[in-house]
């Protein structure tokens, strides 16, 4: 099973996933439902407004429509338990002066209406005003309305309408409720969907680690199976099993490398062990004891050769080799190669020619790049046999310097060609029945390590002459001119 820290991160993903559809779900809703009941409260004083409207303009044309000219109200004839079965419906009706006296009162109000003296003025100089307050212990909405348009004997008269504001707020009360349980509902049920969906999308995510887990502790399994025909995670676990065989690859090259490397350290030490303890068993002659110290000093010089080319190797691979880039002709490297190998040629009776200027212009790392134009006139001059030709050539192809050495020796065997560059490879066939090599294994690695270093490639083949050759291909800065 995934381990606790994947458990609890895992846990807490679908926690933040339904914590946040359901701040957006409910977030929408709760906005949706403010709106709603925003307009449902506009919309009812809307209507309440317009039914006071329609009533005070039908009252105040008929308020005085009696031969006598006195004021009043036409109203319905209600019994008491009538009014209160319907005093929701029923609209308040007082007419004041402008001194703020009484002057007619609606059939079904015993006490004045409440007054806003404010408003009362505002009304009487012609205006439409409305205010709220509580009559009889119950909200209600006043409009005063100026009957100075029914001639000059009311100038001074206001009528006031009140309606009841009960009905309206216990119907915005209980519409507010329903919203609220409905904003409520859907922040619960968002919560729950989100989070049996989060346990939908972890799930394949927590198979993928749980397997990654048991390879991890030894299983024999190499790949990760779960999900991988599901098209939402086959690219992931496309990846991991891309990565882990990477991995895979680069621990067994690991462990070939120590095993490699532990062999070839243990061959001159055992050897220097043997010729020291040989010296000691008995007094030698200075002669003896000089060539013990020799052959001594011989291993030694191998094994220092073996832990410098190990040392260069590693800090290739690591990305730890720093690299101290100038621009030099790389033709000039390889002829300035060549005068030291010279000597060696000559002992071996082997010819060895260079390139002609001009040569090429490379940023390179001159102490890197000399050490490969070494192994590989090195290697070429240990295989050529006494007679034969080393040849070292420098053009500029395609923006890049191609550096080549060829040999007149016996030329790689048949499936060695993507081999040879591999530390430690040696060929032990024909190449090598006349040959005392004495290297370390390590001379094509390095050269291969290097070269990637300064961004470019190298290869080997045989020729169709005989021999083999190897190709060094960098990038250049341009053909060197010739002075005039």
């Amino acid at each position: 099973m995934a381990s606790g820290w994947m458990a609890d991160r895992m846990r807490s993903f679908r926690f933040l996933l339904a914590v946040r559809f359901t701040v957006v779900m409910t977030g929408a809703v709760a906005a949706v439902a403010a709106l709603s009941y925003f307009a449902l409260r506009q919309g009812l004083v809307r209507e309440l407004e317009a039914s006071m409207l329609n009533v005070a303009s039908i009252q105040a044309a008929v308020v005085t429509d009696d031969p006598t000219g006195a004021m009043h109200f036409h109203e319905w004839a209600l019994t008491a338990d009538e009014a209160a079965s319907v005093r929701d419906l029923i609209r308040y009706l007082q007419i004041w002066n402008t001194a703020g006296e009484s002057l007619v009162r609606s059939a079904f109000i015993t006490e004045d209406l409440p007054l806003d003296r404010a408003a009362l003025a505002r009304a009487g100089g012609g205006t439409l005003t409305w205010t709220e307050g509580t009559f009889q212990g119950i909200p209600v909405r006043a409009l005063y309305y100026p009957l100075e348009r029914l001639g000059e004997l009311h100038n001074r008269h206001v009528l006031q309408v009140a309606a009841p504001l009960e009905a309206q707020r216990r119907m915005l009360r209980t519409v507010a409720f329903l919203l609220l349980s409905l904003v409520g509902t859907v922040a619960v049920l968002t919560f729950l969907g989100a989070w049996w969906l989060g346990a939908r999308a972890v799930k394949p995510v927590d198979a993928i680690v749980d397997q990654a887990e048991d390879i991890a502790e030894g299983s024999p399994r190499r790949t990760i199976e779960a999900f991988a025909d599901t098209w939402e995670y086959r690219r992931l676990v496309s990846v991991l099993n891309r990565m882990l065989d990477r991995l895979e690859q680069a621990l067994e090259t690991q462990k070939r490398f120590t095993a490699d490397a532990s062999h070839e350290l243990r061959t001159p030490l055992t050897v220097l062990r043997g010729e020291l303890e040989v010296a000691l068993r008995r007094e030698r002659t200075p002669q003896e004891y000089t060539r013990v110290l020799r052959s001594s000093l011989e291993e030694a010089e191998r094994l220092s050769r073996l832990a410098g080319d190990l040392l260069t190797l590693t800090r290739s691979e690591a990305g730890a080799q720093q690299l101290q880039l100038r621009e030099d002709d790389l033709a000039v490297r390889v002829r300035i190669a060549l005068d030291r190998f010279q000597r060696q040629a000559a002992d071996k009776s082997v010819q060895v020619q260079g390139p002609a200027s001009p040569g090429v212009l490379v940023r390179l790392d001159v102490d890197l790049m000399d050490r490969v134009i070494w192994n590989l006139l090195d290697n070429a001059l240990k295989f050529t046999p006494s007679g034969g030709k080393v040849e070292a050539s420098v053009v500029e192809t395609d923006g890049n310097a191609v550096l080549e050495v060829s040999d007149t020796g016996p030329g790689l065997p048949e499936g060695t060609l993507d081999k040879v560059f591999q530390r430690f490879f040696r060929i032990d066939e024909a190449r090598t029945a006349e040959v005392e090599t004495g290297g370390t294994g390590l001379g094509l690695a390095i050269v291969k390590a290097i070269v990637e270093l300064h961004g470019g490639t190298v290869s080997a083949e045989n020729a169709p002459e005989g021999g083999s050759v190897f190709k060094v291909t960098i990038p250049s800065c341009g053909i060197m001119k010739t002075p005039s």
